[in-house]
């Protein structure tokens, strides 16, 4: 079984991960505090940014293609590579959502 490193880049931490398991399941065991909800790839809470390296995520049904490619959402993301992500950065399609209910809250 292949294990990875993977970095929280601006934290310092890191975990190591087994091509079989998730980024998030790997975090929690661990005891590093990462954000999730809802656990099945839609509500993106758990999304990070890729600086460095690939995941493979066939269920993240709540990124667009070109978001997969950018972003990994550690509760369905295995990886592929060593990997440096940034938490706090989401993608585009949940950015354009929360406006939306902004603007929608503000009529």
């Amino acid at each position: 079984m292949t294990e990875y490193t993977v970095e929280f880049v601006g934290t310092e931490e890191t975990v190591t991960v087994s091509e079989k398991e998730t980024i998030l399941d790997r975090c929690i065991d661990e005891g590093i505090a990462q954000e999730y909800s809802c656990r099945v790839g839609m509500c993106l809470a758990c999304s990070a940014k890729i600086v460095e390296g690939e995941v493979t995520q066939p269920a993240s049904r709540g990124l667009t293609e070109e978001e997969r490619e950018e972003y990994a959402l550690t509760c369905m993301a295995r990886p592929q590579s060593d990997l440096k992500l940034r938490r706090g950065e989401y993608p585009p399609s949940i950015e354009a959502e929360a406006g939306e209910q902004t603007a929608a809250a503000d009529d």
